[in-house]
C-alpha cells in the first residue's frame, strides 16, 4: 500500500488531475434528468506527522434518512452561490465554523450520485490544524478525523450488495468498520474511496 502519510500538499494537488469515474447510490437509470447541484469538502488535515481527514455525524432527526449519519460537510448550491466551490466553503462555515481562511482548496474530483438524486461535487482542501470549530448543532452533532492510511486500507472496509426498491438489479454500498463508535458508509464512503483511488495514481 501505498505510503500516503509521506505525501505533500502540492503531490495531493497534483494527483487530483487523474480523475476517477463518475459513483452512483443507485443504478443510473433510475435517476431523474435534472439532478439538483451540491457540493461538499474533504478537508485533509496533519495529527502527529499523518494525515487525516475530517469528517461529521449529522444530528438525528425522525423521518430524514440522512440523520445521525456520518458524512462531509456540504450542501446543495443556492442560487447565490457563484460556483460549487464557493457551495462547499459557505456550508462548511455553517456547519462547522471554519472560516475559509483556514483552507487551502487544492483540486476537487468526480461528482457523485446520491440516493436522494444530488450530483454531489467534493472539493479536496488543506486545513489549517488545529483550528476552532463551532458545530451548527441543528445539523451536526460531532466532528472528528479518520486516519486517511487505515481508510486507504482494504481490510477496514468491504462492498455489499442491496436491492434498490424500484430495481430489480442490486447495487454495491460500501461499508467501513467501526472507527471509534463511528460508521462511515454510503454515498460518504464511495467518495472517500474515489479519492483514494486518485491518491494512488502517480
Amino acid at each position: 500500500m501505498p505510503d500516503f502519510d509521506s505525501l505533500s500538499v502540492d503531490e495531493i494537488r497534483k494527483r487530483l488531475h487523474a480523475q476517477n469515474e463518475t459513483t452512483y447510490d443507485v443504478p443510473p437509470e433510475l435517476l431523474g434528468a435534472n439532478s439538483r447541484q451540491a457540493a461538499v469538502l474533504i478537508p485533509f488535515l496533519r495529527i502527529e506527522d499523518n494525515w487525516h481527514i475530517l469528517y461529521i455525524r449529522r444530528t438525528r432527526f425522525e423521518g430524514d434518512r440522512h440523520s445521525g449519519q456520518v458524512a462531509f460537510a456540504g450542501g446543495k448550491r443556492d442560487p447565490e452561490d457563484a460556483d460549487l466551490a464557493t457551495t462547499a466553503l459557505r456550508e462548511v462555515r455553517e456547519e462547522i465554523g471554519i472560516s475559509p481562511a483556514d483552507i487551502n482548496l487544492l483540486g476537487s474530483i468526480n461528482h457523485h450520485h446520491t440516493i436522494s438524486e444530488f450530483q454531489v461535487t467534493p472539493y479536496v482542501a488543506e486545513l489549517r490544524w488545529p483550528c476552532p470549530l463551532k458545530l451548527n448543532d441543528v445539523e451536526v452533532a460531532r466532528a472528528f478525523t479518520l486516519p486517511l492510511c487505515w481508510l486507504a486500507d482494504d481490510r477496514n472496509y468491504r462492498e455489499e450488495e442491496r436491492l434498490h426498491p424500484d430495481s430489480n438489479r442490486p447495487w454495491p454500498v460500501v461499508y467501513y468498520d467501526y472507527y471509534e463508535g463511528e460508521l462511515l458508509w454510503g454515498a460518504t464512503a464511495r467518495m472517500t474511496l474515489s479519492l483514494i483511488q486518485v491518491l494512488r495514481e502517480k
